[in-house]
C-alpha cells in the first residue's frame, strides 16, 4: 500500500516540475531510451507489465520513452556501441539497461554517460553518492525505494538500526550500503552462502533481500517481527524476478512494491535529468582555469616563448566556457572547430560588449593590433575575472613566407601554439583555394565547350540519359526557373529553350574571376591560359590573386549560417554574358559543389592565449584587397558564449581608414552588430615615421632615438575617422622598449585632447595581460557609455560613385576622386545589373592615407584614382582599386623562409615570428 501511495505522489511531483521547465521551453519533451536483449525479455515473466507499467508512467509524466531491442546473441561490445550511440544523441535525456545480469561488466555500465544514467549504475554517480554528493548525481531508484518504503510505509526510524543486506552484487549493494549509512543505520552486506549468515539474519532488525533466497536457506533463520523487504530482481530493469519468496512476516514488503515505486523514482530522475540539460544549454559562468605566465627579460622570440607554455586541452577549454561535447569538433590538441548549432542553442542569451582593435596608418612591421588584442583580453580575464574572446584572423602563407611573418601576436601575448596558428591551421584556407579554383575551372570549361560544341550535343551532355532516364538535377531546375522556363522534363524543352537553358554565353574579355594561390607569387600576376593543344586555340589572358583576396574568402566571412553562405556562393558573379546580364555560379551549377568544400571552413575554429583565455581564429581577408575582418560567425558565436558582462574583442586590418571603415560600413551592415568601443593602436615608431623619419625595414635595424615625435596628426586623423561613427576611442600605446616616459605621455596627452575617450600605455609584449590591465580598465569604463553607431553612408540612396567620393573625403581626406574609363564602364555595368545599392570595399595600400604608399602623416588635397571596379556579389560589396593596387603581393629580395626550418629529429618548427 504504501508504494501504492507513493508512486503516484512522485509522478504527480515530477509531472510538475516538468510542466514548469515546459513553460519556458515548449517544445521540450524529455526521451527515456531503454536498451533491452531479447532472450531477456523472453524468459522474464510479467515483463509486458512491467513494460506497460514504464510506459504508463512515462506518458502520464510527458515524457517519451524508446525502446532498442538487441538481438539475443549481442556481444558485449555490440551492447556498448548501442550505448555509445545514444550517449551522443542529444534527443535523448535518460539511458536504462534491461538486460540479464550475465551481460553486467564494468565496461558496460561504466560506457553510459553518467548525465543519461538514471538508473544510477556508473562509477561516477556511485562515487559522487558515497562522496556526499548525492545531489550532483543519479541515485539508484531501487535503492531510494527501499529507503522511502521503509521510512513511509512501514515507519521505521533507521537511526541505529541493524540492517542486513543478502543477495545484493554491484551497484545495488553499493547505493543500499551508502544510503542506510546516511541515515545512522549499522549495515551488513552477505551473499547467500556466506558462513554465518544464520547468525546475521538473526540479529538484523530490517532485512533486505537483493536476490532470490535459495531453496536450502530455510525461512526459520529469520527472526519472527524482523522488517523483511524483498528487492529481488533484475535491479536496472526495474523488474522482478520469477522466483522470488513469499515470506509471511507482519513486516515484509513485497517485490512488486519496490518495483512500482522504483518505476516512479526512475521517471524522477529522467525529469532531473532534462532539468540538467536544459540548464546545460543555458549560458552558464565560466569556470575558466588561466595559464600562469613567467616573463623573462630581455623577452625570448615568440617561438620560444609560445613553446615554453603548455596549453589547455582544447575540450577542457571548450567545457570551462560553455560549450558543450557535442558542439566541438576536434583537431588534434590544442585546436578545435565550433559547430552553429551552439547559437541556436544560445539564441535567447544577451550579447556581451563588442570592441573593435583597429589602428594608425601602420609601418611595413605592423604595429601589432593582433598584440593588443590579445594583451586586452588576457587582462579582462586573466586579471580582471572579466569573461572575453579575442576573435582574429587567420595569417594567410603569404607574409608568414614573406615580410610581414606571423600573426599569432608576439612576445607575452600571443595566441598558442604558434606554429599551429600561422600554418595550415585547420585548412580552411585551402578550402577556399580548392573551391575557388574549381569555380575558375568550371568558368573556361563552360567557354571551351559552348565554343565546340552544337546547342543539342550541349544540352544532351548536360542533361544526360542515365539509365533510360534523363533528369534535371536540382540546380537546373533552379536555373530554368530564373530563365523563365516552368518545365521539369527534359524531354519537353523546345529547340530554343534549350539553347537558352544550355549556352552561357560568357563574354571572355569581361571575366572577373580569378584563379589564386596562398603565396606570394608576383609572377602570376599577369599569365595566359589554355595554351595546350586540347584546348583548341582558346587561351586568353589571366591573373592569380592570392587567396585572401578571393571572394569566397569574404563570403565565408561575412555569412551568418550555412544555408546563407550556400546562398552567397551561388549569387557570385563571375562575368557577364555577351548580351551584358550577370553569369553567376548558379548559373554553372557549381553552388552544390562550392559548399561541400565550405562545409567544415564555415565553422570557427578555437584556440587560446598564453594564460589560457579562449580565441577565435576565422576567415582571413586582407584589409588592403578585401574587406580586412574576421567572421562574423566567430563574432556571434562569442558574444554569446562571454554573456551579458562580458567582452568580445575583434581586430579590423591595418589603418583605422582601412580595415576599422570596412567593419562599420560591411561587416557590421551584415551582421547588425553595433560596437561599444573602438581601440586604436600606436606606437611611438609609427609615429616619429609619419613625422618625417627613415623607412621602417624588418631588415635595418635602428632607433629613432633623435627623431621629432612630429607625426601625431596621423593619430588624430585616425582618431576623427573613428568618431564618424559615433563609437568611443580608446588610445592603446603599444610601448617598445626603446620609447621614453616624456613619448609616452605626450602621445597620450594629444590622444586625449584629438577627442580619445582615453589613452593608455601597454605593456603586454613583456610581461602579458598584466600590462594591459590599464587598458582593460579603460575599455570596460568607454563601454559603459552610450554607443552613437552610425554608418557612413547610406547604401540605398547613394551611387556607387558618390559613395566612393564620400569614403575617399571623409575618411582619406581627398580633395576628390578620378574614374578610369575602365573604372566608370564597370560602375555603369553594375549599376545597369541592379548592384548600385551595395557597400564600397575599397582596395587600397595600408602605408598611407592615400593612394601613394610615401605620403606619410596625412596627406591632403591629393586627387584618388579609381583604376578598376570589381563586384563582389556575393559577398555583397563592390570592390573599386585605388591606383596601381595589387591583388597579388610578390616576395622581397630575403623573404622569411630563409629563416624557416624544421629540426628532423624534435620535429620543431624553428624561425617563425
Amino acid at each position: 500500500a504504501g508504494s501504492r501511495k507513493a508512486g503516484p505522489e512522485v509522478i504527480q511531483n515530477s509531472k510538475e516540475v516538468l510542466s514548469l521547465l515546459q513553460e519556458k521551453n515548449p517544445a521540450f519533451k524529455p526521451v527515456l531510451a531503454m536498451i533491452q536483449v531479447t532472450i531477456f525479455m523472453l524468459l522474464c515473466c510479467d515483463d509486458n507489465l512491467m513494460q506497460e507499467i514504464n510506459q504508463n508512467l512515462s506518458e502520464e509524466t510527458g515524457l517519451n520513452i524508446t525502446h532498442i531491442c538487441l538481438p539475443p546473441d549481442s556481444s558485449e561490445a555490440e551492447i556498448i556501441d548501442e550505448i555509445l550511440k545514444i550517449n551522443e544523441d542529444t534527443r535523448i535525456h535518460g539511458l536504462a539497461l534491461q538486460i540479464s545480469e550475465n551481460l553486467f561488466s564494468n565496461k558496460v555500465l561504466n560506457a553510459l554517460k553518467p548525465e543519461k544514467d538514471v538508473d544510477g549504475v556508473t562509477d561516477i554517480n556511485l562515487g559522487k553518492l558515497v562522496r556526499g554528493d548525492a545531489h550532483e548525481c543519479f541515485v539508484s531508484p531501487v535503492a531510494k525505494a527501499v529507503i522511502e518504503l521503509l521510512e513511509k510505509s512501514v515507519g521505521v526510524n533507521l537511526d541505529g538500526k541493524k540492517i542486513l543486506v543478502v543477495g545484493a552484487h554491484g551497484s545495488l549493494e553499493a547505493a543500499l550500503q551508502c544510503l542506510f549509512q546516511r541515515k545512522g543505520s549499522m549495515t551488513m552486506s552477505s551473499q547467500w552462502k556466506t558462513p554465518q549468515l544464520q547468525r546475521k539474519l538473526h540479529e538484523a532488525d530490517i532485512v533486505v533481500l537483493g536476490s532470490p533466497k535459495p531453496e536450502e536457506i530455510p525461512l526459520t533463520w529469520i527472526q519472527p517481527g524482523t522488517t523483511v523487504l524483498n528487492c529481488s530482481h533484475d535491479f536496472l530493469s526495474g523488474k522482478v524476478g520469477c522466483g522470488s519468496p513469499r515470506i509471511h512476516f507482519g513486516g515484509l514488503i513485497e517485490e512488486d512494491d519496490v518495483s512500482l515505486l522504483a518505476a516512479a523514482l526512475r521517471i524522477q530522475n529522467m525529469v532531473s535529468s532534462g532539468r540538467r540539460w536544459l540548464r546545460e544549454q543555458q549560458h552558464r559562468r565560466w569556470r575558466l582555469h588561466c595559464l600562469k605566465l613567467q616573463p623573462l627579460s630581455p623577452v625570448p622570440s615568440d617561438i620560444e616563448i609560445s613553446r615554453g607554455q603548455t596549453p589547455k586541452a582544447v575540450d577542457v577549454l571548450a567545457k570551462e566556457i560553455g560549450l558543450l561535447a557535442d558542439e566541438i569538433e576536434i583537431y588534434g590538441k590544442s585546436k578545435a572547430k565550433v559547430r552553429l548549432s551552439v547559437l541556436e542553442r544560445l539564441k535567447n542569451q544577451a550579447d556581451g560588449k563588442y570592441v573593435l582593435v583597429a589602428g594608425i596608418t601602420p609601418t611595413p612591421l605592423g604595429e601589432g593590433k593582433s598584440t593588443v588584442t590579445i594583451g586586452l583580453v588576457q587582462a579582462l580575464t586573466a586579471h580582471l575575472n572579466v569573461n572575453s574572446f579575442a576573435c582574429l584572423r587567420q595569417p594567410s602563407q603569404g607574409p608568414t613566407f614573406g615580410v610581414k611573418g606571423g600573426a599569432a601576436g608576439g612576445g607575452y601575448a600571443q595566441v598558442i601554439p604558434m606554429e599551429e596558428f600561422n600554418l595550415h591551421l585547420t585548412g580552411d584556407i585551402h578550402a577556399i583555394t580548392a573551391a575557388n579554383n574549381l569555380l575558375a575551372a568550371a568558368i573556361d570549361t563552360r567557354i571551351l565547350h559552348e565554343n565546340t560544341q552544337t546547342d543539342k550535343a550541349l544540352y544532351n551532355r548536360l542533361v544526360p540519359l542515365v539509365n533510360g532516364v534523363r533528369e534535371f538535377s536540382e540546380i537546373q531546375l533552379a536555373r530554368l526557373k530564373k530563365l523563365g522556363i516552368n518545365k521539369t522534363d527534359p524531354s519537353t524543352l523546345t529547340e530554343e529553350e534549350v539553347s537558352k537553358f544550355a549556352r552561357l554565353d560568357i563574354n571572355p574579355s569581361t571575366i572577373t574571376w580569378q584563379r589564386v594561390l596562398d603565396t606570394n607569387d608576383r609572377f602570376l600576376r599577369k599569365i595566359t591560359i589554355g595554351q595546350g593543344n586540347t584546348e583548341k586555340g582558346y587561351s586568353r589572358q589571366a591573373q592569380f590573386d592570392i587567396t585572401v583576396a578571393s571572394e569566397i574568402m569574404a563570403v565565408l566571412a561575412l555569412t551568418d549560417s550555412l544555408a546563407d553562405m550556400k546562398a552567397r556562393l551561388g549569387r557570385m558573379v563571375v562575368a557577364s554574358d555577351k548580351s551584358g546580364q550577370p553569369v553567376t555560379a548558379d548559373d554553372l551549377g557549381v553552388t552544390g559543389a562550392l559548399t561541400v568544400l565550405m562545409k567544415d571552413a564555415i565553422k570557427p575554429n578555437l584556440m587560446q592565449t598564453l594564460e589560457g583565455t579562449p580565441v577565435f581564429v576565422h576567415a582571413g581577408p586582407f584589409a588592403n584587397i578585401a574587406h580586412g575582418n574576421s567572421s562574423v560567425l566567430a563574432d556571434k558565436i562569442a558574444l554569446k558564449l562571454v554573456g551579458e558582462e562580458g567582452f568580445v574583442v575583434t581586430e579590423a586590418g591595418f589603418g583605422a581608414d582601412i580595415g576599422m571603415e570596412k567593419f562599420f560600413n560591411i561587416k557590421c551592415r551584415a551582421s547588425g552588430l553595433v560596437p561599444n568601443v573602438v581601440v586604436l593602436v600606436a606606437t611611438v615608431r609609427a609615429l616619429k615615421m609619419h613625422g618625417g623619419g627613415p623607412s621602417v625595414s624588418a631588415h635595418i635595424k635602428f632607433r629613432y632615438v633623435k627623431t621629432e615625435l612630429n607625426g601625431c596628426c596621423n593619430l588624430q586623423k585616425q582618431i576623427q575617422i573613428a568618431q564618424l561613427f559615433g563609437v568611443p576611442v580608446v588610445v592603446a600605446l603599444n610601448v617598445f622598449k626603446t620609447d621614453t616616459r616624456a613619448e609616452v605621455d605626450l602621445v597620450c596627452e594629444l590622444a586625449k585632447r584629438a577627442g580619445a575617450f582615453d589613452a593608455v600605455p601597454c605593456y603586454h609584449w613583456s610581461v602579458g595581460g598584466k600590462g594591459s590591465v590599464d587598458l582593460a580598465r579603460a575599455v570596460r569604463e568607454a563601454a559603459s557609455k552610450r554607443s552613437r553607431f552610425q554608418f557612413l553612408y547610406d547604401v540605398q540612396v547613394r551611387s556607387i560613385v558618390d559613395k566612393i567620393r564620400t569614403i575617399a573625403q571623409a575618411v582619406y581626406g581627398a580633395k576628390d576622386i578620378e574614374l578610369s574609363p575602365e573604372a566608370q564602364a564597370k560602375i555603369d555595368r553594375y549599376t545597369q545589373q541592379g548592384f548600385g545599392n551595395l557597400p564600397i570595399c575599397m582596395a587600397k595600400t595600408h602605408l598611407s592615407l592615400s593612394h601613394q604608399p610615401d605620403k606619410k602623416g596625412v596627406p591632403r588635397d591629393f586627387i584618388l584614382p579609381i583604376s578598376d571596379v570589381r563586384a563582389s556579389i556575393g559577398a555583397g560589396f563592390i570592390y573599386p582599386l585605388v591606383g596601381t593596387m595589387s591583388t597579388m603581393p610578390g616576395l622581397p629580395t630575403r623573404p622569411c623562409f630563409y629563416d624557416i626550418d624544421l629540426d628532423t629529429k624534435t620535429e620543431q618548427v624553428k624561425g617563425l615570428f
